[in-house]
């Protein structure tokens, strides 16, 4: 890796042993000092990853990453005496308090491009308003005042330079002349290798300065510019450009393309960096897709693994507190992206926006009638999902998604839906898809994903399927099982979960009733002894069986160790292939083995359970107690 310090300081970074080397290129004995920008640029040639190209007032070449450097040109700026330029509308004494020491030194290299189209066609820009082109690798050099540009002042600083990735004769530039008072975007275009230049700034808003300009390595009319006030980018060549949000609204004075994941990086001026997790998606945007209702977007191979922490087994920070500084990291999982043309509204919300626009203009707002107040009390939410489906079609998930009008981002953590049973609350609205935790993940293959929405029990697919991978990271240091009988496993253990969490919901809620039915046998005029006797009797066995399934009640209390149960085999064999893709072992097949033969009998027990209480409390409700919560509503 290459760094410096400010104003020249070149370093190699070897990042095995952490070693660094200084490769600052040295002028010979009977030459002047180099000048160094503050932030001398530093360029890696296209055609070799060992050449180097780095500039001070001339431009430096390296083929052997910085052990040795020749010059490809003489002094490429205007080589000015810094202290016979005017200051402030005048050239100054030398008797004034001049401190040069830490300030930018003048005269210096920019920006330097090399076409990776064409070996040797190479620009680079100045801090003194000048561009140079060679087309033969510095042999020569022809110059190019910013002056001659449309629009562009003679002071003109070149604050960034880059060949099109596409086509040898097409360059990209970007300036700035803020150093005297003009804040204005300079952002230009050259398609035959500098003769002539055209404007790109297009609606960039003025007063926002340009600092870097990349563009995408596949679409050629994709590009990105850092500028004073936030990231743009255009999908048109500059055409048009539109503001990514999710930015701090700062200086952002470099951006980068990392291309395997197309990932855009922005570096920030004093706020850190930013990283836009798969741009990928703008290569596809067009104006027929945004005329259209709802538009599902590619997505890139999705990686396949386990997160782990670096601090401990659960959350960001382990144990260390808000004071250890931790960043996000990318969505986890396959993540969709989608556009909804206008927002999916309920009908409250529609009556609210006419409102409002009657409110701004100060008319009367008619009162809506109680059957219309009616019909949005009692109108569901609308809903907006995205279903993935495996290579058969079966459905894996439905991720829940926001319904707003506009671009939006979703992720899938590969995981199966929770297999635990679901308790009825009291409140009458729930969560769209109410899970105590998520099941487990399904394997690497190829899925399917669809955009679906839902108004007023109509459900419409908007947009799909689009197919996706599932790409495994990588392998485990031990040879686990063949993914795809670890994903069977996996589904056999949610289904007696499934199986397991319900009898004990039942366990438990039946022990809730047989409570119930006391009071309602306190509240009867039944004879004492028969029904006192057969309650007793069903709240003993129903006690007895919640021993088996979760151990003795009474060492639960305080923590004691317990026989093993259903539960206990359950959880040791959930921790185990809970957090690996190693695939179960041998004593976790046999514990579940063990479970699934306990649970068949657990389960005729809950049954017969039941069928005891439905009983009886039909009894006692012809022996003049009270109707419970649950049974067949009274004929009388």
């Amino acid at each position: 890796m290459y760094g410096q310090t400010q104003q020249g300081g070149l370093h190699r970074i070897d990042l095995v042993t952490g070693e660094v080397i200084n490769i600052v290129p040295q002028p010979e004995v009977d030459e002047p000092y180099e000048r160094f920008n503050w932030d001398a640029p530093i360029f890696v040639s296209p055609h070799s990853p060992t050449r180097l190209y780095f500039g001070s007032q001339r431009l430096w070449r390296s083929d052997n990453r910085g052990d040795k450097w020749t010059a490809v040109s003489g002094d490429l700026t205007r080589n000015e005496e810094r202290f016979a330029l005017p200051i402030m509308g005048r050239v100054q004494s030398w008797d004034n308090a001049w401190d040069l020491s830490a300030m930018s030194t003048y005269n210096t290299i920019t920006s330097i491009a090399e076409s990776p189209v064409q070996e040797g066609v190479i620009y680079i820009g100045t801090d003194d308003g000048l561009i140079q082109v060679t087309e033969n690798g510095g042999k020569k050099w022809k110059k190019i005042e910013v002056g001659s540009l449309p629009g562009v002042p003679a002071t003109a600083y070149v604050n960034d330079i880059k060949a099109d990735l596409f086509d040898a004769n097409t360059a990209y530039i970007a300036l700035d002349n803020h150093k005297f008072g003009d804040f204005e975007p300079y952002l230009l275009k050259t398609t035959n290798r500098g003769k002539s230049w055209r404007s790109i700034a297009s609606n960039i808003p003025d007063r926002t300065l340009v600092w870097r300009i990349v563009q995408d390595h596949e679409k050629a009319g994709l590009m990105f510019a850092a500028t004073e006030f936030g990231i743009y980018f255009t999908v048109n060549g500059g055409g048009d450009w539109v503001k990514l949000s999710g930015t701090p609204v700062i200086s952002f004075r470099d951006l980068a393309i990392q291309r395997r994941e197309n990932d855009l990086v922005g570096a920030s001026f004093g706020r850190s960096f930013y990283v836009f997790d798969d741009y990928s998606v703008l290569r596809h945007v067009s104006e027929r897709q945004m005329d259209e209702d709802a538009a599902l977007f590619p997505s890139r191979d999705a990686w396949w693994f386990i997160p782990r922490s670096h601090l401990s087994a659960w959350g960001r920070r382990g144990s260390q507190g808000a004071d250890h500084y931790v960043a996000d990291n990318p969505e986890y999982g396959a993540v969709f992206t989608y556009y909804l043309k206008e927002s999916v509204k309920t009908l409250k919300q529609e009556r609210r926006e006419k409102e409002k626009e009657l409110n701004e203009k100060n008319r009367d707002v008619p009162f809506p009638g109680w059957d219309a107040l009616d019909a949005e009390l009692h109108q569901e939410k609308p809903k907006v999902w995205i279903s993935v489906e495996d290579g058969q079609g079966n459905v894996v998930r439905r991720v829940p998604a926001p319904s707003g009008k506009g671009f939006h981002r979703v992720a899938w953590d590969f995981r199966y839906p929770s297999p635990y049973a679901i308790e009825l609350q009291a409140r009458s609205e729930e969560a769209l898809f109410p899970e105590p935790s998520g099941g487990f993940l399904a394997p690497p293959g190829t899925y399917t994903a669809s955009l679906y929405r839902q108004v007023d029990g109509e459900i419409t697919q908007l947009a799909g399927p689009q197919e996706f991978q599932v790409v495994q990271l990588r392998k485990g240091a031990l040879p686990g099982g063949r993914l795809s009988s670890v994903a069977s496993f996996w589904r056999k253990y949610e289904d007696v979960v499934r199986s397991a969490s319900a009898v004990n919901l039942t366990l438990s809620k039946s022990l809730v009733k047989v409570n119930a039915m006391k009071l309602a046998l306190a509240n009867s005029t039944a004879e004492s002894g028969d029904f006192d006797k057969r309650l007793h009797d069903l709240r003993a066995d129903l006690m007895a069986l919640d021993s088996k399934l979760n151990g003795n009640r009474s060492k639960r209390e305080p923590g004691e160790k317990r026989n093993p149960t259903i539960g206990s085999y359950l959880s040791s064999v959930g921790r185990s292939i809970g957090r690996s893709t190693y695939g179960p072992t041998e004593t976790n097949r046999k514990s579940l083995e063990i479970v699934i033969d306990q649970l068949d009998d657990a389960r005729r027990e809950v049954e017969s359970a039941q069928e005891r209480i439905s009983e009886l409390a039909q009894d006692l409700l012809e022996a003049g107690s009270p109707w419970i919560e649950g049974e067949p509503l009274p004929k009388r």
